[in-house]
């Protein structure tokens, strides 16, 4: 029975629902018990539809506490959408089940969402109130979020925990089966210690230097689900997560987790000194082996993120998120380490990201061992690429891409080469001008390379090698290469050992063009070029449409040589009606300071018509061009 009920309203934060075409499947539905209900922030794809186990173990891993599976999307053809919503409300239910081993869990408020693939943008949403299918309403008002990143993290903050642990296990060589029940019960004893009333929790805002706050074991065990209002306001139970809020962030204009997001640290202690009416010096118990014994060691770094509202006590939000999630990520690694327990020892590590598309972080478990390029370790990434609704053909869950909470990128030894140089300059640039156009832009951050850079003098001959570094730092930059960008004498030297030049070229200043450009970029990051030729800067305002569609379909910079000029090119703006088009030009003649307003008002970065308002011409008309266009490689 479907009843038509005007009161649900779903309410929608992620920018896009997975809807592929010509494709079918279940995607979960994700929300959070701080968030108005029937509010969905993003969508999972379900990848192990016949193993709910699976699925559930991927998905604990994967979302953070603090957020929840809400409710299912199946997209089919010729679907019956009260029939096939109930099919997603139960789905959902199910697998609510398996990741919290609750079975009460089924009575509560889902949503199930049908899309037929037949018309994919008629997304009709039921809802069932106690999670029960004679019960389902369907839904007709749907509210997209202005402003989602507000939504979230005005209201949330992130809570943060990491800590080594070490696992000293004895067994008897003999019975070396016997390692996989001692590793258990010394996890289990790990998990356990996390409710010690011993425990104390070093509570403090992360890279800020407010003060602390400490909560004892025995404070953490409250079962308030609210804010502390109950609570009394001396009892340091009732301090609120907003205790450590900034309230100097601007979250209108969201730019990362790191910048924009309220963190608090969690650190945990255990007190061991036990009270004693009488002091009494340690005491050190020695049990003897009674046989041959071997000791292996099993070091699990933690490293946990929470969502809670900031209106919830610090108490509750460390009891019910902080060491649920702590213990959920010791069993993860348990079983995958399990198997291989005597013959090697994986090495796990959790990372957290937050890819473009997604308002909430995530979190991956990999394994070290396998290295970033191994084969195994690429089908991780695909798999999650799949489930997140992520392109193919761009690296976005690579160690380089996690979030750095806690400033690790900025210690000594991982700065960069060039992390000085000015980043994405185009940015401060007003529009073209063009009526009607559109502009069409260098996806991800660049680094502005140009003459007199790094003490070396090549005014009169360097500005295509200047163009190439910047090239090379926006694929650097996007993660797809782990590289220093070369110097001068470098990209020499690959051109050398290619043959394309003689030994006597290393050192000295001659030009190169955009055929060596392209020799240097497939030598080096294995990147492949497309080489567009132009017989007259004249003609160069007729390849606006194809360089729009560059600039959508790759978004790598492009290198414009004409004559002994060259030029980094980041954008067009091009009104297909009239014809209209303007260059959006990076010029690597400057030699001047790293000075963005002195670039800017110079015209060293910005818009470029091929003929300006006063006739004259950007591009020489007697000259013949050659683009080069770099690919995006097809990878994750």
């Amino acid at each position: 029975m479907v009843s038509e009920n005007p009161d649900p309203s779903i309410r929608i934060l992620c920018r896009r629902l997975q809807i592929i075409k010509n494709e079918s499947g279940i995607q979960w539905l994700i929300g959070s018990p701080f968030f108005p209900r029937y509010t969905i922030i993003s969508t999972f794809r379900c990848i192990h539809t016949t193993d709910f186990s699976k699925e559930s173990d991927d998905i604990r891993t994967l979302l953070p506490k603090g957020f929840e599976v809400i409710g299912a999307l199946i997209v089919g053809k010729d679907c019956t959408f009260e029939k096939i919503a109930g099919e997603a409300i139960n789905a959902a239910c199910n697998l609510r089940k398996s990741l919290s081993f609750d079975s009460n869990l089924g009575n509560s408020e889902l949503i199930g969402a049908v899309v037929d693939l037949n018309n994919a943008k008629d997304v009709r949403f039921f809802v069932s109130k106690d999670g029960k299918l004679d019960s389902i309403e369907s839904v007709s008002s749907i509210v997209y979020e202005d402003n989602p990143e507000k939504f979230v993290w005005e209201r949330g903050c992130l809570l943060h925990s990491a800590l080594h642990v070490k696992l000293p296990l004895y067994y008897q060589p003999s019975n070396p089966n016997d390692v996989h029940d001692i590793y258990m019960r010394a996890a289990e004893a790990i998990a356990s210690k996390f409710r010690d009333p011993q425990v104390t929790c070093l509570i403090e805002a992360l890279n800020q230097t407010s003060g602390a706050i400490v909560l004892r074991g025995s404070e953490l065990n409250t079962d308030s689900s609210s804010s502390s209002s109950e609570l009394k306001d001396s009892d340091v139970k009732a301090i609120l997560c907003s205790h450590f809020s900034s309230r100097s962030k601007d979250i209108t204009s969201f730019s990362s987790i790191e910048e924009n997001a309220d963190k608090i640290q969690v650190s945990f202690l255990l007190n061991k000194s036990m009270s004693s009416v009488k002091p009494s010096a340690p005491i050190a118990e020695y049990y003897p082996a009674t046989q041959e014994t071997q000791l292996l060691v099993i070091g699990h770094k933690l490293e946990v993120l929470c969502y809670v509202a900031k209106d919830m006590s610090l108490a509750y939000g460390i009891s019910k998120l902080v060491i649920p999630a702590l213990v959920d990520q010791l069993h993860s690694m348990r079983k995958v380490i399990m198997p291989d327990l005597l013959e090697r020892h994986p090495e796990l590590r959790p990372y957290h990201f937050l890819p473009p598309g997604i308002l909430h972080p995530i979190t991956v478990l990999y394994e070290l061992s396998y290295g970033e390029t191994e084969l195994k370790q690429v089908e991780t990434r695909r798999s999650l690429h799949l489930r997140l609704g992520l392109p193919f053909d761009r690296p976005l869950l690579r160690i380089s891409n996690a979030i750095d909470l806690v400033g690790k990128k900025n210690s000594s030894s991982l700065v960069q080469k060039g992390s000085s140089f000015l980043k994405d300059v185009h940015l401060a640039i007003p529009s073209s001008g063009v009526s009607g156009g559109v502009a069409s832009l260098v996806q991800g951050s660049y680094e502005y390379y140009h003459y007199l850079h790094e003490g070396l003098d090549d005014s009169g001959w360097g500005c295509a090698y200047r163009s190439l570094q910047t090239i090379i730092s926006w694929f650097k930059l996007q993660n797809y290469t782990s590289i220093d960008v070369p110097s001068h004498r470098e990209i020499q030297q690959a051109l050398v050992e290619i043959g394309d030049k003689d030994p006597s070229f290393i050192g000295s200043r001659e030009w190169i063009g955009a055929i060596e450009l392209s020799f240097v970029l497939d030598k080096i990051l294995g990147v492949s070029c497309k080489i567009m030729n132009v017989r007259s800067g004249a003609e160069l305002p007729e390849k606006c449409r194809e360089l729009a569609l560059h600039f959508e379909n790759q978004g790598t910079p492009v290198m414009i040589g004409g004559g002994v000029l060259a030029y980094t090119l980041l954008g067009v703006d091009y009104n297909d009606a009239s014809g209209d088009c303007a260059f959006l030009i990076l010029d690597p003649h400057y030699t001047g300071s790293d000075d963005i307003k002195k670039i800017v008002n110079g015209g060293w970065c910005g818009w470029k018509k091929a003929v300006d308002s006063k006739g004259k011409h950007f591009f020489l008309h007697d000259k013949f061009y050659n683009l080069l266009l770099p690919q995006r490689p097809n990878m994750v």
